[in-house]
């Protein structure tokens, strides 16, 4: 039987190395993150956009 030593017992495990799974995984959630946050730009400018002509806007009175 093999003699267990503090260090042939609790090895410290190197950080593996990224697979190319991962690095696609997260190349697309960045990718996926970036959309996400140029969409939701997009949505305020036409929001504030909108409210900006409705506030502008005459009311037209009712006949």
């Amino acid at each position: 039987m093999a003699k267990l030593t503090k260090t042939s017992v609790f090895k410290a495990h190197g950080s593996k190395a990224e697979t190319p799974l991962d690095k696609t995984t997260r190349v697309v959630r960045k990718m996926v993150e970036e959309e996400a946050e140029q969409r939701q730009t997009k949505i305020n400018r036409l929001r504030n956009a909108r409210l900006e002509r409705e506030a502008n806007t005459p009311i037209k009175p009712s006949r």
